[in-house]
């Protein structure tokens, strides 16, 4: 299995309401894209304030395997959903590590 995360800083002219509509999109993907086994989307609730950096929304994704998450980058349902991204990111953070067997 492999994890995939993601974190994202919108610009000032982003509301609450925008981005529940983003999460919203997110949690859509799971239905539309093939190997997802989990995904899970929220606004950043930390009480950390120190280390937000104004990073306010995140996303975690796991993966059958490396090929499905290959596959989720140019699929169209994620290609849609980066283009509603245009003018509202100021910055994203991505991680993708494999999820060791036990």
């Amino acid at each position: 299995m492999f994890e995939h995360l993601v974190v994202f800083k919108f610009n000032d002219k982003i509301t609450p309401a925008k981005q529940q509509e983003f999460v919203s999109q997110l949690l859509a993907l799971q239905d539309e894209i093939p190997g997802i086994i989990d995904l899970t989307a929220g606004i950043n609730v930390t009480e950390e304030t120190n280390h937000i950096q104004g990073f306010t929304l995140g996303l975690r994704v796991t993966f059958e395997d490396q090929e499905a998450l290959r596959a989720y980058g140019p699929h169209p349902a994620h290609q849609a959903f980066v283009a509603s991204l245009n003018g509202w990111v100021e910055n994203v953070i991505v991680t993708d590590f494999p999820i060791p067997s036990k």
